[in-house]
């Protein structure tokens, strides 16, 4: 293993259980042959480690044993497994938080977000990155430029959706794309959309708050769907882009997609839902769904280095590993809240 001078102990933030989260210290791991030591440097709050926290579980996926949380997370390589040769001590790096098996009908097809076999960070039992260290295969440790931050590295892994989303509607130019849901993810949905050079971007939601930043990032129109129906304030269009999960959203995505529509699901809600089966028919529809992403993190990187997408405007909070719990509940108290990053070493709090 070569190494530099990583501590032998470390601090991580732990979720017991439902609203209770506690520091604890915890050995530094050691990396496996094909693995990486990577001192944490920034991580984005995702709504999945808020759902955690409320909730306990997601779908099937219950939190049973203390869990660290988080995983859109950066760093800095501090030691290589016996193997690695393709990454040195001190690359800045964003984490792609997955280890697959690389052997299975998915992975060798190229999907390997569809691995049975996957480990995702911060999903019961697998730890995330609420932690000073963390070791990761370094084929899933991509490094970056220095004009990507900290906290725009770590931001690479919600981008990564963005794109995979974006590669299945295969966004073309001179579409006309609409995003419902203008959370994170929705937002980025859309700079990945006029990257690719939709003609017309469109953004809906609830909160005018975050329909506000949407327009600044510029989304061609704007839609507060609690004041009037979606199809009574957008035309038809070629691709829509699901991000908010809620099942009025997705039925009413209908009713604005044009004949020969791509439709995307991206946001995770109801289990179970209605959709008009004879207007998929009948239209020519395509529906599909995302899980994660495949091979993105490359583009996401080009993104964010060529300036295309702002993902440093993102963020709306700093907290320190003691403050997990601030981060976590951010939204409850700030209207302005999309992004918060918790910085896991000591540096900077």
């Amino acid at each position: 293993m070569t190494t530099t001078s990583a501590p032998s102990d470390q601090t991580r933030s732990l979720l017991l259980r439902e609203h209770e989260v506690a520091v604890e210290p915890a050995p530094v791991p050691e990396p496996g042959p094909h693995q990486v030591l990577i001192e944490v440097a920034a991580v984005g709050i995702c709504g999945s480690d808020v759902h955690y926290y409320e909730h306990g579980r997601i779908a099937d996926f219950v939190v049973e044993a203390p869990l660290v949380l988080g995983h859109e997370a950066s760093g800095t390589i501090r030691a290589l497994g016996a193997e690695v040769t393709d990454r040195t001590v001190g690359q800045r790096v964003a984490m792609e938080p997955q280890e697959t098996c690389g052997r299975c009908t998915q992975c060798l097809a190229g999907r390997y977000n569809l691995c049975p076999q996957v480990q995702f960070f911060a999903t019961p039992p697998v730890h995330g990155a609420f932690a000073q260290y963390v070791v990761l295969d370094s084929s899933r440790a991509h490094p970056v430029p220095d004009e990507i931050s900290d906290e725009a590295a770590a931001l690479i892994e919600p981008l990564s959706v963005a794109v995979w989303a974006a590669r299945k509607a295969r966004i073309e130019p001179g579409d006309r794309v609409l995003v419902t849901g203008a959370g994170p993810v929705g937002l980025l949905c859309a700079d990945v959309a006029r990257a690719r050079g939709a003609s017309w971007v469109g953004v809906s939601d609830t909160n005018d708050t975050r329909l506000e930043v949407a327009r600044q990032r510029g989304a061609n129109q704007v839609a507060n769907v609690a004041s009037a129906p979606l199809d009574q304030q957008v035309e038809p269009v070629d691709v829509i882009l699901e991000c908010s999960g809620a099942t009025p959203a997705v039925q009413a995505a209908f009713g604005v997609a044009a004949p020969a529509a791509r439709i995307v699901l991206i946001g995770m809600g109801a289990p179970d839902m209605q959709l008009p089966v004879a207007t998929i028919q009948i239209k020519e529809l395509e529906v599909t769904g995302v899980f994660r992403y495949a091979n993105c993190y490359p583009a996401a990187i080009g993104l964010a280095a060529s300036g295309l997408v702002d993902l440093d405007g993102l963020v709306t909070g700093k907290f320190g590993l003691e403050q997990v719990e601030a981060a976590l509940t951010a939204s409850r108290t700030d209207p302005h809240s999309l992004k918060p990053v918790v910085y896991p070493g000591t540096a900077r709090f």
